[in-house]
């Protein structure tokens, strides 16, 4: 998820881990035996709502494609400190041409599935076109419908024809969504229920169920992995666990050796104003942005003069500040800070919360107040913090009289196939980048068959704006584009950016490669991973 300029001098200074609470005591994992033991409040069902959690053309969401990076190998990756993407199942890549509309890739010699069979160009061509053929609903399918044809040349070389220039074309192929699958383990036009992984990735996966979730995912050392990344360990297993406070304790016990996402606002501080001798804190680069989003054609949200209005009076430093601390900071954009490209588009348009405001655009619509909302957030997917921050919402947007707010928390299996089909007339997103560059804060959410779903329609975005950013290699070319993109959003309000977050990882002393586990965008790269000496 990473872009070629882009690694961005903003972003640049992040990629230096913080380490706090520096320990001397040997770390835990018992239970694990020789495997590394990292926690997750990632929560993953396989159920009738979610019917193939791992299944590349299915799966979009920062939790499953942590499990699909461990297992399922691309044609590029983003390297350890980020910036430019090189080959990974690939020997080369590169276009062919200057507008950047046709990309050619060479296999690697001797890959093979962790089976034994051998990857070639037709598996590559049969991956991409499975993901176009299906079009889940999840919006994967978005990242790649710009691909025109796919021609194999012999064995082990490929070309992509896009439809219209675009330079982020091989951060796209860094993805999970262009995982190369075997077309004897995938069918070609329907999705892979259940938890089972099959690709030639670094790892090969084995899933430990209760019902249909999955409480554990053993990631074991392919012997056959033919690519660019280096492992570090043997195997790690990846726990679940129903929330930050049960994780936090897991590590405590010893019962697990890291906890990744997400470690809860409170955890971070504790651990940070009363550093422990065996467990260290390290502070990441990290791109998160969350949000509301609205369904547009529901009548409560659909006079944008609603959207507004709550645009106006959302006090985001109060959020950020009151839930979140020093682990996020306002937001008023849909692209963070730390990118080029940026501009704080809502602030220039609403400035300070201002409930007179509000009021006025309501009243020039002929909005009766208040205005009677309900904004939904799912229960068990972005961390203990979402509950408070919605309640926080609630009372500052009630406070103003203007608005009759409730807010409703529902779990991430329900959540969002409910969110996709437009039950929800506000509701709570978080973003991780597919990869830092703008154009994934702008077309995942105004693009066609975009992650929303979202009824939402800017012409002027999706024919004009977005094609013509994405014409040039040089990113920072790109950003009149971006600043007019952005304002369309503070105008239209489609989604109301809040606020954007660091991430944290904490593990037992004994671990090393931490500060590379995580990149800016919350991918993990658990091969980083090895356990050693203290220091």
């Amino acid at each position: 998820m990473n872009r070629k300029t882009l690694v961005l001098p903003a972003l640049m200074g992040l990629l230096a881990p913080v380490l706090a609470a520096c320990g001397t005591t040997p770390g835990g994992g018992a239970d694990g035996g020789n495997a590394i033991v990292v926690g997750t409040t990632d929560q993953f069902v396989a159920d009738s709502e979610t019917p193939a959690p791992f299944d590349p053309a299915f799966a979009y969401d920062t939790g499953a494609w942590n499990v699909l990076r461990q297992t399922v190998q691309t044609l590029m990756h983003v390297p350890r400190g980020g910036g430019s993407p090189v080959p990974e199942a690939a020997s080369r890549c590169g276009f062919t041409d200057t507008r950047s509309e046709s990309y050619r890739c060479t296999l690697r010699d001797g890959l093979t599935f962790a089976g034994g069979e051998p990857v070639t160009a037709e598996d590559v061509k049969f991956s991409i076109e499975r993901v176009l053929d299906i079009k889940s609903d999840n919006g994967t399918a978005a990242l790649l419908s710009n691909i025109d044809t796919i021609e194999v040349r012999g064995a082990d070389e490929i070309v992509f024809q896009l439809a219209t220039p675009d330079a982020t074309f091989p951060y796209k192929l860094s993805t999970p969504v262009a995982g190369i699958l075997s077309r004897d383990a995938y069918e070609g036009g329907q999705l892979r229920g259940g938890f089972q992984v099959d690709g030639s990735g670094p790892y090969t996966m084995s899933a430990e169920t209760d019902g249909d979730r999955l409480v554990k995912a053993v990631f074991t050392k392919n012997p056959g992995y033919k690519g660019d990344l280096k492992l570090r360990n043997d195997k790690v297993e990846l726990r679940s666990y129903p929330d930050a406070e049960a994780m936090g304790k897991a590590l405590e016990s010893g019962e697990i050796d890291m906890m990744a996402r997400a470690m809860s606002p409170e955890q971070i501080k504790d651990l940070q104003d009363h550093p422990k001798d065996d467990i260290e804190l390290s502070e990441m680069p990290g791109l998160e942005i969350r949000y509301l989003g609205f369904n547009t054609e529901d009548p409560s949200v659909k006079d944008k003069a609603v959207r507004q209005a709550m645009a106006a009076v959302v006090d985001r430093g109060q959020i950020a500040g009151n839930v979140y601390g020093a682990t996020a900071e306002p937001l008023y954009s849909l692209i963070p800070t730390s990118i080029a490209g940026h501009t704080n588009s809502f602030f220039n348009k609403y400035g300070e919360p201002d409930r007179e405001k509000a009021a006025a655009i309501l009243d020039e619509a002929g909005i009766t107040t208040p205005v009677k909302l309900t904004l939904h957030y799912t229960t068990d997917h972005y961390g203990s913090g979402t509950a408070k921050e919605f309640a926080a919402l609630r009372d500052q947007l009630n406070a103003t009289r203007l608005f009759d707010v409730t807010v409703k928390g529902t779990e991430w299996s329900k959540y969002r196939p409910a969110q996709k089909r437009g039950d929800y007339a506000v509701y709570g997103l978080g973003w991780f980048p597919d990869f830092p560059d703008p154009d994934n804060y702008i077309a995942p959410f105004l693009d066609e068959d975009n992650f929303l779903n979202t009824p939402y329609v800017s012409t002027a975005a999706r024919n004009q704006l977005i094609p013509q950013s994405r014409r040039t290699a040089d990113r920072g070319a790109a950003s009149a584009s971006f600043t007019k993109l952005q304002d369309i959003v503070a105008t239209d309000v489609p989604v109301l950016p809040l606020w954007q977050g660091k991430q944290y990882v904490a593990a037992r002393s004994d671990i090393n490669g931490v500060e590379w586990t995580l990149n800016a965008s919350s991918d993990l790269q658990l091969w980083e991973l090895e356990r050693g000496s203290t220091a």
